[in-house]
């Protein structure tokens, strides 16, 4: 039996998740190692510089700027944030490598796993410090690298890639493709691919809802964002027959405020739900931010997304939203001020069907491509 460790941060939601699909999936599917999941901030807590002078960690600052859209200027942010992490990578590294030595569980990992970006280097040379040889992997969670030292390093490791983009990046960096792999798309939790016996008409009648008309779901993230009171008026105002499922997250607030708010247009207003391939199956599209792993969810479902791409996009989700109208997947704005003219061409001509054919041509095998490849990877330690 293999060990394997699994390494995530709460900087965002994804890669939590990420990292508990895997784990789920590895167990599900009874591979032949142990998976554990490992919290870097946990381990680099001593030297967060941002928690000691703010007595707010890193995480949660960027966590903040999600929630309250300041976003604004981010590039230059995400590099002042990259010099601190490259200003104590030697108290990184030193942490890392104790970690491994004396700190964690034992025994020690056959192969470490990363789905965070920004760290993979010191995460690296902590690793091999303590244990030489020991096999690392980096899954890229966003559609492609935003160097330099987001996701892809210059050290002998693997990567996980999810779009051929990525891919290329990785071999344009230098690194060999026997040390590349690449899967069919981001990773989705396996509840994604449950099968969703579900009575569309039947459930948007009991939910208030008109049966046959065009429904959007509007989703910006686990604590929703105050544009989504924005995308309700403006469709309100508008004379398009439409109606809208909003998540609000765990934002009890927002999801107070859309719930009594007074609208022209139907809407149901959900809080917290683990349940989103159920409202994702009763909607026809996708309203939300860039994220890869939104996307890729509405993507699956087979949702045409409307999304945006400006100077408030965080740098690395700026190709998302490039990629998605590449592929004929949905449309991008500048901002969601022209989201009714958005949503009134998508709902004209066959706009909507050619958009949900391109979604249905992708299949999206992510979460049980990989641990066929980690497999590979320990097999031939």
């Amino acid at each position: 039996m293999y060990i394997l460790d699994f390494i995530f941060f709460d900087a965002g939601g994804g890669h939590r998740a990420a990292a508990t699909a895997l784990k789920m999936i590895s167990e599900q599917q009874a591979r032949p190692w142990q998976p554990r999941l490992v919290h870097l901030q946990d381990i680099l807590a001593p030297v967060d510089v941002f928690k000691k002078v703010l007595r707010i960690d890193l995480q949660e600052i960027y966590n903040q700027m999600l929630r309250r859209g300041w976003t604004l200027g981010s590039e230059q942010g995400l590099r002042f944030m990259q010099a601190i992490i490259r200003l104590y990578h030697g108290s990184e590294v030193r942490l890392m490598r104790e970690w491994w030595q004396f700190r964690s569980q034992t025994p020690p990992p056959d192969a470490v796993v990363s789905v965070v970006p920004n760290f993979n280097r010191a995460i690296y040379e902590g690793l091999q410090a303590a244990r030489p040889g020991t096999p690392y992997v980096t899954i890229l969670t966003d559609l492609a690298d935003f160097p330099p030292a987001f996701w892809i390093e210059r050290q002998p490791q693997y990567f996980i890639c999810g779009t051929d983009r990525a891919y290329r990046q990785a071999l344009e960096f230098g690194h060999p493709p026997d040390r590349l792999f690449r899967t069919s798309g981001m990773i989705l939790h396996p509840r994604f691919y449950e099968p969703l016996d579900v009575d569309v008409p039947g459930q948007r009648a009991a939910l208030g809802l008109d049966p046959s008309l065009p429904t959007g779901l509007v989703l910006f993230g686990g604590y929703g964002t105050g544009v989504m009171r924005d995308i309700l008026d403006r469709l309100d105002r508008s004379s398009l027959d439409v109606q809208l499922i909003l998540i609000a997250g765990r934002n009890e607030k927002l999801r107070r405020e859309l719930e009594t708010r007074s609208t022209r247009i139907r809407k149901h207003v959900v809080g917290f739900t683990t349940e989103v391939p159920r409202w994702m199956r009763l909607s026809d599209f996708f309203i939300g931010k860039p994220g890869p792993g939104s996307l890729s969810e509405a993507v699956h479902m087979g949702l045409p997304a409307i999304t945006v791409r400006n100077a408030w996009t965080l740098p690395q989700e700026r190709f998302n939203a490039d990629w998605l109208s590449e592929q004929g997947l949905g449309l991008v704005l500048r901002n969601f001020s022209g989201i009714d003219r958005a949503v009134g061409r998508l709902l004209s001509g066959n706009e909507l069907a050619s958009m949900k054919s391109a979604a249905a041509r992708i299949r999206n095998r992510a979460i049980f491509e990989i641990p066929d490849i980690l497999e590979s990877i320990l097999r031939g330690k």
